[in-house]
């Protein structure tokens, strides 16, 4: 079930962003947020009107999404970022592709016109996200190198993009 985040699912979201930030190069981030941080982001994004999603498999946070500003300067006030993270073990099983199906259409109906994805280029471990992205009509539209230094290595960004 793919529905708007409850104050409830927090923990869960908080859990499932530090797996990333401590085991991966997903995320650029490296200390993982608190609970409270997580919680002023979701309010954040509700009080700009944008969506706030999680997947819900039998009563368990699988996954969520949302879609936040890309940038804080007025004339970018109709582009947004996706964000898509799934539980440790949710990988594959159509789970992230729910989410954005979703997340795409909530954000247009909230008066967003597109949507970019910033992926961090890590080889095999963005060739999903690069493939879900392209599934639902991203298209690239450029690569920052070198921009980020993680777990000892220097990482690309992939910038994609998509009209609402």
């Amino acid at each position: 079930m793919i529905r708007a985040l409850r104050a409830e699912d927090l923990p869960a979201v908080t859990a499932i962003y530090a797996h990333y930030v401590t085991d991966s190069v997903a995320t650029f981030d490296e200390v993982p947020p608190s609970q409270e941080a997580w919680r002023e982001k979701a309010e954040d994004i509700e009080i700009r009107g944008l969506p706030f999603l999680v997947a819900e498999i039998d009563g368990v946070v699988a996954g969520y999404a949302y879609a936040a500003a890309y940038r804080p300067k007025p004339a970018y006030r109709h582009t947004v970022e996706d964000t898509v993270y799934l539980a440790p073990g949710r990988t594959g099983q159509g789970i992230g592709r729910a989410l954005l199906k979703e997340l795409l259409g909530l954000a247009a109906e909230a008066g967003a016109k597109q949507m970019i994805a910033v992926i961090a280029d890590n080889g095999s471990e963005s060739a999903a996200s690069l493939a879900l992205h392209a599934a639902e009509g991203f298209t690239e539209a450029g690569r920052l190198r070198h921009v980020g230094f993680k777990h000892g290595r220097w990482l690309d960004t992939v910038l994609l993009q998509r009209a609402l």
